[in-house]
């Protein structure tokens, strides 16, 4: 029984896997405390008083606090975006550009990041916003 061939090209770039997401949290250090006590998790950065940047070695975890007046929309939805991992940042840019010919909305294009990541954002057909990212801590392992 012959398959309909998609028409995407089969020669997607390798990523390693579905190893960060990133949440919308009311209470920073309240959520912080949660997953360093109940998983074990390390602090890797925190760039402000709203954002925390957890790993467990193999896996990242984003926290990003939300305001008053939008608490309510972070209870009904809070993932902000989870990220398929890249060795390198070339491999980002590589997948960008595979992405790109085949038809994905990229949101947002390959950028160098603060903490020295790199990553390209794009939405899937219900909106979810996926990033592929290279993390230093996490990408080489």
């Amino acid at each position: 029984i012959g398959r309909k061939r998609s028409a995407m090209t089969n020669d997607v770039p390798l990523l390693l896997g579905l190893r960060h997401l990133a949440l919308r949290v009311r209470d920073i250090r309240r959520a912080k405390e949660f997953y360093l006590k109940f998983f074990g998790m390390k602090v890797v950065w925190e760039p402000d008083a709203q954002n925390c940047y957890l790993s467990s070695g193999t896996d990242n975890l984003a926290l990003h606090e939300v305001s008053e007046d939008t608490a309510a929309a972070a209870s009904s939805n809070p993932l902000d975006h989870f990220g398929f991992i890249a060795e390198t940042a070339a491999a980002v840019d590589s997948w960008a550009h595979w992405a790109t010919q085949n038809g994905a909305r990229i949101v947002k294009t390959p950028k160098q990041h603060r903490d020295g990541s790199y990553s390209c954002y794009l939405a899937d057909p219900d909106g979810n916003t996926i990033q592929v990212l290279y993390e230093p801590t996490i990408s080489r392992r």
